[in-house]
């Protein structure tokens, strides 16, 4: 079964990894430390591997999965101009795609036919196995197609469907590559792609991936990137919940909510994430941009892999918002924990 063996280093410049050694300092690269065994693509170009470039006629893409992160994601692939192909298991937002320009597929296994490229974006790793095994889609990839499996499945998910790949189609090649971003991000192109799978297809994806967001992050072999979208949806919900308790707090103390608002924004403690959820919070808009259901799910994931008892705040997090869900506001943006908390 394929699994996170070791991460892949640098030797290129900390302050520029793009640049070869001794080389003059460049302008819009992303920085790397040499031992984060983090690739970081350059922003203005594509990532410099061994001097190949990426392979962009004729590359054609399919994307099963078109909920609130899928429909964006597959616009943004058809606004690049790459030939599209789109299957969704309502019918509603393939129908939209298409008349944007996408071929939309009447089941999985139509839609990956002739697709150099696979994306699934779907909710957790029962759907992405359903869609793969039970209703066609590898069997139907061709062979040498790259599968990027974008959902949030974890770590067991992303094994589970690596040795899926494995014992199946090992002609296939298999990247793990979960997204860090909402829908918000998604729709913008300003998506963080992290990445990992083997070195060889890293510029065949280039394209696709530049029309997904504004940089990839290259992890590691298999597991790296969904072990790192952990990390930083663990971090999310921390965020998430301190803004909603820190406005708790402030009303708890008898405080105007727009003095507690006004006094956050603009500090140097919030970040524009932050800024946009105070921002939400004030006018009580809680529509899903990462629901709180969602939120719950990877803050599982996580959970999953460690000691609980070491991570007693991420433990005692998941069941103040699992109680949350209980009450029915599981479909809401994670920020109307606010509102709970106030109840």
């Amino acid at each position: 079964m394929p699994c996170l063996a070791r991460y892949r280093g640098t030797t290129r410049s900390s302050a520029d990894p793009c640049r070869r050694p001794g080389a003059p300092a460049r302008h819009g690269c992303d920085s790397a430390s040499a031992t984060s065994g983090l690739v970081l693509r350059c922003r203005r170009g594509q990532l410099r591997t061994r001097g190949r470039q990426p392979m962009t006629d004729g590359l054609r893409v399919a994307v099963l999965g078109l909920g609130g992160m899928g429909q964006p994601m597959a616009a943004n692939l058809i606004r690049a101009g790459l030939p599209t192909v789109v299957w969704n298991r309502r019918p509603g937002p393939a129908q939209q795609l298409g008349a944007e320009g996408a071929e939309v597929a009447n089941s999985p296994a139509d839609a990956v036919r002739r697709a150099d490229v696979v994306i699934t974006m779907v909710t957790d790793a029962d759907a992405v196995y359903a869609i793969a095994a039970d209703q066609g889609m590898l069997a139907a990839m061709a062979e040498g197609a790259v599968w990027a499996q974008m959902s949030t499945i974890g770590v067991a998910g992303t094994e589970r469907i690596a040795q899926l790949v494995g014992e199946r189609r090992p002609d296939v090649v298999l990247l793990d590559a979960p997204v860090a971003g909402s829908r918000g991000p998604a729709a913008q192109r300003q998506l963080v792609i992290l990445a990992s799978g083997p070195e060889q297809v890293r510029d065949r994806v280039a394209p696709v991936f530049d029309a997904l967001g504004q940089r990839t992050v290259w992890a590691g072999p298999v597991g790296a990137g969904s072990r790192i979208k952990l990390v930083n949806n663990l971090l999310l919900a921390f965020l998430a919940e301190g803004i909603a308790e820190a406005v708790a707090l402030g009303a708890a103390l008898g405080l105007d909510r727009s003095a507690v608002l006004g006094a956050l924004q603009g500090s140097p403690l919030v970040s524009p994430w932050a800024a946009e959820k105070l921002d939400r919070i004030g006018r009580d808009e809680y529509g899903p941009q990462y629901s709180l259901a969602l939120g719950l799910k990877d803050v599982k994931l996580a959970l999953r892999e460690v000691d609980v008892d070491r991570f007693g705040v991420a433990g005692s997090l998941a069941g103040q918002w699992q109680r949350a869900v209980d009450r029915g506001l599981g479909d809401e943006d994670i920020t109307v924990i606010t509102r709970a908390l106030q109840r």
